[in-house]
């Protein structure tokens, strides 16, 4: 049985209604449900808010993040401190950047010579923000903290916003799509409904299985979400797709509101999805030139980067890359308590770094050298920094949570870049100047991809609220 609600609830397949066929109705409902309902984000209404209001959506903006779950230490990779002492600075040195007079870890060598193509920020507060659940900057809203909200699941996800606001760029793709280790790792449509959850991308590509400690097992996942079950064909779902079209025309004269014009609309679409190529070929990595695919590599992550640039390039609106091994607190969570699969900066974070780096500059080249850079924001972040001081939980270099600040990097997106915001103390244990708040990261990306700042939604109790409830502006120096 099918436990929660997806993207075709509101056809109600188990509900009886009509004057004639009630059973044959609700079985053609409760087929195309079941046939069409992949869990879609905004498959329903992906672009009806933008025809209602009249906004022009020509542009094909997009934004891909890197979610570098568990919360990388600032001071090791955007934000290092090498004049300090050993167990504030760590064990890796730095290097020189293409931005004049700016050094960042010399495992991110690659990023360094294109660094002028990004915007490093060294001064972005964290405070509240917390992982599994991690929902502060993938909602904007430092309320989005389930470990201490009851309701904090439920604030809506950047994305998803950009889901029910902006729609897919192709009305054959899914707009908000998630590669996803774990539920808690990614932000959701909490109250704007779960027809804006993200398409979770696991199943429907053939990708390597790597284990918690990010081992590969030699495995690939199945890529059978498009497949239809046994029995099934093409022929088969067009001849009930038109079934339903006939019961609806029985209805149709005393249907006022126009409801069932726009049910029409979206099963089409669905079964378009369903049927159409564009979707499935975006996730079909066979079809990619050989030598892109080469440049990427053969690790899992790099291979979700190159599938995020195919998602984009063929209509999706954001694509969330989930960059963890392990299912719970995230990768990124280098504490290196004895034991421990993370490790701590020498193991952990000495490994992942250059994985990264590479990750994030092939994207970025990639992106450039197809004329899609300007159009797709990519961003790289986490949940929050590291303590400025190492040895922690019995760790001789681990590093613990750290609210108080954090680094991250954008690049693309057309906007104002070679350049590094704010800055933090001598140590990296607070900021110094150029606040940068999780609702500025929002507007910034809602200013991007052309959504009003001042947009609104109604929630289950029927409370209006804004958008950007908790605040934020668009970061200046961007645009």
């Amino acid at each position: 049985m099918h436990a929660h609600d997806h993207a075709f609830t509101s056809f109600n397949p188990r509900i009886r209604e009509g004057l004639m066929h009630l059973d044959r109705r609700g079985m053609m409902k409760a087929s195309m449900a079941g046939l069409a309902g992949l869990s879609l984000p905004a498959l329903l209404a992906e672009r009806a808010h933008a025809a209602q209001t009249g906004r022009p959506m020509g542009s094909r903006k997009s934004v891909i993040l890197l979610w570098m779950c568990g919360g990388p230490s600032h001071i090791d990779t955007w934000d290092p401190k090498p004049d300090r002492p050993f167990n504030n600075r760590g064990p890796f040195g730095v290097i020189q950047t293409a931005q004049p007079g700016i050094f960042i870890c010399d495992r991110l060598p690659k990023q360094a010579a294109m660094l002028d193509k990004f915007t490093v920020m060294r001064s972005v507060n964290a405070h509240k923000s917390n992982h599994e659940p991690n929902m502060t900057f993938q909602t904007g809203h430092r309320e989005a903290a389930p470990r201490r909200n009851k309701h904090g699941r439920m604030y809506p996800a950047i994305a998803s916003f950009v889901a029910k606001h902006r729609g897919a760029n192709d009305p054959g793709m899914p707009a908000y799509v998630g590669f996803q280790r774990h539920p808690w790792h990614l932000a959701i449509g909490g109250w704007l409904g779960k027809q804006y959850d993200p398409f979770i991308a696991n199943q429907a590509t053939k990708l390597p299985v790597y284990d918690n400690a990010g081992k590969d097992t030699g495995r690939m996942s199945g890529a059978d979400l498009f497949q239809f079950p046994d029995g099934i064909s093409v022929g088969r779902v067009k001849n009930r797709q038109q079934l339903v079209q006939r019961f609806d025309r029985l209805r149709r004269d005393i249907d006022q509101r126009g409801s069932l014009e726009a049910v029409d609309t979206y099963r089409a679409k669905a079964v378009d999805m369903l049927l159409g190529r564009k979707a499935r070929d975006a996730f079909d990595l066979t079809l990619e030139d050989q030598a892109t695919i080469k440049s990427y590599g053969s690790h899992l992550w790099c291979q979700q980067a190159l599938l995020a640039r195919r998602l984009v390039e063929a209509g999706s609106s954001f694509v969330t890359l989930d960059l963890s091994y392990h299912s719970a607190s995230g990768t990124w969570d280098t504490h290196g308590i004895p034991g421990c699969v993370y490790g701590g900066i020498t193991k952990g974070l000495g490994d992942l770094l250059p994985l990264f780096d590479h990750l994030l500059t092939t994207l970025v080249t990639d992106l450039e050298k197809r004329d899609l850079l300007d159009d797709t924001l990519v961003i790289a972040m986490g949940e929050f920094g590291r303590t400025p001081n190492m040895g922690t939980q019995g760790s001789t270099d681990g590093r613990n949570h750290w609210p108080v600040v954090m680094s991250m990097c954008m690049a693309g997106g057309g906007l104002n870049h070679n350049q590094t915001l704010g800055s933090t103390v001598r140590d990296g244990s607070h900021l110094k100047d150029r606040q940068i708040l999780p609702g500025d990261i929002a507007a910034t990306i809602y200013r991007h991809m052309e959504v009003p700042l001042d947009s609104q939604y109604v929630d289950p109790r029927g409370r209006p609220r804004f958008m950007l409830e908790d605040g934020g502006e668009p970061i200046a120096e961007l645009f």
